[in-house]
């Protein structure tokens, strides 16, 4: 895509989705902090289990996109939301830009959960069912304690099945590859210093992922094909728009 110019009408700084899905994950956020002093634990409520868990429900799939673990987590995703997601809700508006970002964020758990699947029949294969049961029925509270299995296939196993995802992160890489798509030749700033065109850093940041999603690093905490997939999915919907002749 060549560069283009922002719809008529100027640039609003901060467009009603965008500012919206900013209060809405914040209010999510606080309402997690407030309900665990009750007990009630939001992040097993609404992040994302695989299928297998007892934690799983469907709605998850829509509510891990607004739920955030930390200060940080929340803080840089929703920075990236605004900063890349007033231009494209900007040039496309916002009904086009919040099916984006919910149909990234919905693939992005699609794409994450496909690969758990994979690792769980990995593991699955070298357990007897009396390990299974046991990591079904008691492997929820050993993580509870900060502690897991001392073997590595019981360990991994009770991760997968008792461990949520959250955080908008897949969404947020696809504004990100829409950006890059959009608006190739903008300048973004690393680390607020050094100047790279949007397509190189897209194209940087896209590989960055693949190889940490295949080399597995353990301990990272981070749902690399999630990211993935939200780019993943931000491509075939804008190639999907471009072949049905929506304008951009």
């Amino acid at each position: 895509m060549a560069d283009q110019q922002i719809r008529p009408g100027g640039f609003n700084i901060l467009p009603p989705v965008v500012k919206n899905l900013l209060i809405i994950n914040g209010l999510f956020y606080l309402a997690t902090m407030a309900l665990s002093r009750f007990g009630i634990d939001l992040v097993e409520l609404l992040g994302l289990f695989i299928p297998q868990s007892e934690y799983f429900r469907p709605h998850q799939l829509v509510s891990y996109i607004f739920m955030h673990g930390s200060m940080n987590h929340i803080f840089f995703n929703m920075f990236a939301l605004w900063m890349f997601g007033n231009a494209i809700e900007n040039y496309w508006g916002g009904k086009r830009f919040l099916i984006y970002y919910m149909v990234t964020g919905l693939g992005a758990g699609f794409i994450h959960l496909g690969v758990m699947e994979f690792q769980l029949f990995s593991v699955l294969k070298d357990l007897s069912a009396d390990q299974i049961a046991m990591v079904k029925e008691g492997g929820a509270a050993v993580l509870q304690a900060g502690q897991n299995y001392s073997d590595s296939s019981l360990a991994q196993l009770n991760l997968l099945l008792n461990t949520p995802t959250v955080g908008a992160s897949g969404a947020v890489f696809g504004l990100l590859l829409a950006f890059g798509m959009m608006f190739p030749n903008a300048q973004i700033y690393l680390y607020f210093l050094f100047p790279i065109k949007a397509k190189y850093f897209v194209i940087g940041y896209g590989l960055i992922e693949l190889f940490s999603g295949v080399s597995n690093r353990a301990g990272d905490n981070v749902a690399h094909f999630a990211h993935l997939g939200g780019m993943i999915f931000g491509f075939i919907l804008i190639k999907y728009w471009q072949k049905k002749g929506s304008r951009f």
